[in-house]
């Protein structure tokens, strides 16, 4: 075959080289920075096959280890130093370095990591990257430098960078110091991530940015208390600072103040003085791992608090300023919704042009749930959001607040999304269809148990904590046994459609069974 005589060739003319000049060759081509994307290059299979080897080589010793943090380091487009001894290796950019030193046999002894202006501090991030004193995982340490990199994603020069960065400090400093509003000893994360102005937040480690877990469903929490010690966590958003064509003014340093000086238990804040910000081509963000389906209604109240407006009053074709809406531009929301909620529980692709979803709970005749997508409501006209940007601290607890009641009321949605969109048996059904009402709340339309007419659930999500339910029956038709209270505290219970209309039909067959 081709192949075989290609090594064939190979074999005759590296016979007669040395060892260590095939070593050579090979640590010069993964030397080489990876050209992206790799797929469209003429030679990436062999790029390709370079980095499979760079990967699996064991780099134990001091020689192989600083090669290996060499060639880490130019495919970062960082540069790399070492010291005259050649136990250290310093990793560096105009903006910051890390500083690694190594034992003569390659084991680590300390990693510290300095910003320009700062005197370097040991992060213990890097301590989980080494087994035994050795590199582990190289893949994670070259994500790191990518994100010490994207702290200083801002035009202009050195100086003006550093600037960005201190706003972000200034930023983080205070978003922690919120954090630690109303917290008693005893208080668990659950309740920082439901209750908590800012959310559960975790501090910026080395480049890796801090993150606001802000909403987590029931279902998760009950995983998390089944499974000790598993890694359940909710919807979050990270804290970051990007550049921009204008200027806005930002902090350089903390501007929240004790809380006891704001009126009315409101949140105090130093004014934005020439000596406390600065004019800068930047803004800071709040960025989803995935786009989040926000209503129009959700987007605007945003952009009130953070001050950025649209640029057209066409709701359904605008695009919004600074907010990035990846995708699509408007559409009905819950056409988004059914989309980002296939997305993430089908690991193939499915037509998100579905609407009919079977749903399996267990002692419960199987669901078939029909979700109206379209609507001529412009209220229920949403996007996709991926960022948020905004310029001063005090914006976050209310964004925040504004996407937990966004992910309560798509989780309710979602939970009549199935992957399941043809019923692979003959069993028995029930029907319900799911459908916009107004603002934050829709209905859930189904056929009486007992008589031939409609029976109505209706839904209103009033925040991410309050959710209030109304049954409505023909009044000629028998009673359902379920209060309006039954159904409001059963769905707060588990934020779940079909799990509460489970509910209401088990509470009807006693009712029937009785008569």
């Amino acid at each position: 075959t081709a192949t075989n005589s290609l090594m064939e060739k190979l074999h005759l003319k590296y016979q007669q080289k040395t060892w260590n000049e095939t070593v050579k060759l090979v640590h010069f081509c993964m030397d080489k920075p990876l050209q992206q994307p790799v797929s469209n290059a003429p030679d990436g299979p062999l790029q390709s096959c370079m980095e499979k080897i760079q990967r699996t080589l064991n780099a134990k010793s001091l020689v192989s280890v600083m090669n290996r943090l060499e060639s880490l380091s130019k495919q970062k487009g960082l540069t790399a130093h070492f010291s005259p001894s050649g136990t250290a290796c310093y990793i560096t950019s105009d903006m910051f370095y890390i500083e690694i030193q190594m034992e003569k046999d390659g084991k680590l002894t300390d990693v510290k990591l300095a910003h320009l202006g700062e005197a370097p501090v040991v992060k213990l991030i890097f301590s989980q990257l080494f087994l035994f004193g050795r590199m582990k995982n190289y893949d994670a340490f070259g994500k790191i430098l990518e994100e010490l990199t994207n702290l200083y994603q801002i035009p202009g020069n050195s100086e003006v960078r550093t600037k960005g960065y201190l706003a972000l400090q200034a930023l983080e400093k205070d978003l922690y110091s919120m954090s630690l509003l109303d917290r008693t000893q005893d208080v668990n994360r659950v309740t920082e991530v439901l209750y908590g102005k800012v959310g559960h937040l975790v501090p910026r480690t080395g480049g890796t940015p801090m993150n606001i877990e802000f909403y987590i469903s029931p279902y998760q929490i009950l995983e998390a208390e089944l499974n000790p010690g598993s890694q359940v966590c909710g919807t979050k958003t990270v804290v970051s600072v990007e550049g921009t064509d204008m200027l806005h003014r930002l902090p350089l340093s903390p501007l929240f103040v004790d809380p006891q000086a704001g009126e009315d238990g409101n949140l105090a804040f130093l004014p934005l003085s020439d000596e406390l910000s600065m004019d800068l081509s930047a803004f800071f963000v709040l960025k989803f791992h995935q786009p989040i389906p926000m209503s129009s209604v959700s987007i605007e109240e945003i952009q009130r608090l953070t001050g950025i407006h649209n640029l057209n009053a066409n709701k359904k074709n605008h695009l919004l300023s600074g907010i990035q809406i990846t995708g699509l531009t408007f559409a009905p929301l819950y056409e988004l919704i059914v989309q980002c909620t296939l997305k993430e529980k089908c690991s193939e692709d499915l037509s998100t042009h579905k609407s009919r979803f079977f749903v399996s709970l267990p002692d419960c005749p199987k669901h078939c749930y029909f979700v109206n997508k379209r609507s001529e409501n412009s209220d229920l006209v949403g996007a996709l959001v991926s960022k948020i940007p905004f310029s001063h601290p005090k914006c976050v607890p209310g964004v925040i607040e504004i996407l937990r009641h966004q992910v309560a009321y798509n989780s309710l949605i979602s939970s009549c999304v199935s992957e399941k969109h043809i019923n692979e048996d003959d069993s028995d059904l029930l029907y319900f269809e799911v459908l916009p009402h107004k603002n934050t709340s829709f209905s859930v339309l189904f056929l009486h148990p007992v008589k031939e007419n409609f029976a109505c659930v209706i839904i209103d999500v009033r925040t991410s904590r309050e959710v209030q339910c109304h049954l409505y029956l023909n009044p000629q038709d028998p009673t359902l046994n379920s209060s309006d209270d039954f159904i409001t505290r059963a769905l707060k219970r588990c934020m779940s459609v079909p799990v509460v209309m489970r509910a209401i039909f088990r509470n009807a067959a006693k009712v029937k069974a009785d008569s």
